[in-house]
């Protein structure tokens, strides 16, 4: 039955193990002491005991105890080990113990020449200090440097390392980004940073668009070549340009799929239709259409709502309601309804320093 406070107890089955081998133990060390105290261990000392029954008897007891104080201290120490590592993966325990091990033998090596120190009981402590310090350091590094150690063992353990995550990979922008220039905003609010690759097949689809007869096409190519030469001006974001490695591959789109497979890059794209025809190639996406979705009011103009009047507004008349998520919705002509539930249209949805700000009048 667990314990009140939540922390496991050992079972008492393990502490009279480790308190039976303990007093086998001093049991037999009881046994060799007699020998010190007489010549003959059988001859009678003590009544019709002898010295090495008596020997026994001693060590068994204070194995007796000293087995008790020795199981309780490794069951806590178990439990602490355990409260410890509960929140520890179990890969992240693999690679530590790889460590573990390449610390110990490399320990070992270093230290083995300690074994032409004369005396012992100089050399083996020093030659143990070595292993266990070393032994240590691999653990804490096999742990911290879990991901590189599973991928140089992961062939021989059977563990894969952790996929690494899309926003940290480098990323490879297609023409809609930089058309759009949206992407200039989410660098510059710390949501975008690193290696940011633009392939010369997409430079060339831009210096097109840019030469083009009509005018808007050609906005639309000068403002996407303006855009990528204001990124380069971003200190948190590195630009850099490839050729064109698969030039018998005519369109651009897949090119970018083939380069992403190529190198393990992630596309950065506003295109839906790209973005699920790489997906299903394996590519791995960023869809800056689907952030802005996701980044969307919760309400859009025009649409009705229903909205509990809380209390007066500030303006004559107003009335003032929150959203689900805590959107406060400004309500003309609803003074006189605090306290009621009322429907109301959306009017205009403002963006302020403090959040979003939500316009609305009665339905009816």
């Amino acid at each position: 039955m667990p314990s009140v406070t939540g922390r496991s107890r050992a079972p008492s089955g393990l502490i009279e193990i480790l308190r039976l081998f303990t007093v086998v133990f001093f049991a037999g060390l009881g046994y060799e002491t007699s020998r010190f105290f007489t010549d003959n261990g059988h001859a009678n000392v003590l009544g019709p005991f002898n010295a090495v029954a008596i020997c026994i008897v001693i060590g068994s007891a204070i194995g007796f105890v000293v087995g008790g104080i020795f199981g309780r201290t490794i069951a806590a120490t178990a439990d602490r080990a355990e409260a410890s590592l509960r929140d520890v993966s179990a890969d992240t325990l693999l690679a530590g113990a790889l460590g573990l091990v390449c610390g110990v033998l490399t320990g070992g090596g270093i230290a083995w020449p300690l074994f032409f120190v004369p005396n012992p009981l100089i050399a083996i402590p020093l030659f143990g200090a070595v292993v266990a310090v070393l032994g240590y350091v691999g653990f804490r590094v096999g742990a911290a440097k879990r991901d590189g150690v599973l991928a140089i063992f992961g062939s021989r353990t059977g563990v894969a390392p952790r996929a690494e995550a899309v926003a940290s990979l480098p990323r490879v922008i297609d023409t809609s980004v930089a058309i759009d220039g949206r992407i200039l905003d989410v660098v510059r609010a710390g949501f975008l940073h690193g290696r940011t690759i633009v392939i010369q097949p997409v430079l060339n689809e831009l210096q097109g668009l840019a030469d083009a007869a009509d005018p808007q096409r050609r906005a639309r190519g000068r403002r996407g070549l303006e855009m990528l030469q204001a990124l380069q001006r971003e200190p948190v974001i590195d630009i850099d340009v490839l050729d064109d490695d698969h030039p018998e591959i005519p369109e651009v789109d897949a090119k970018l799929v083939r380069v992403c497979l190529d190198r393990n890059y992630a596309l950065l794209t506003l295109d839906t239709n790209l973005a699920k025809s790489a997906a299903i190639a394996g590519v791995r996406v960023l869809n800056l259409h689907a952030l802005s979705l996701a980044l969307r009011p919760p309400v859009v103009t025009g649409e009705d709502v229903s909205v509990q009047i809380i209390k007066p507004g500030r303006e004559t008349g107003q009335g003032v309601g929150y959203l689900d998520d805590g959107t406060m919705v400004v309500v003309e002509q609803g003074r006189k309804l605090v306290g009621r539930e009322v429907a109301v249209r959306i009017t205009s949805v403002v963006t302020t320093a403090n959040g979003r700000l939500v316009f609305a009048h009665l339905v009816d």
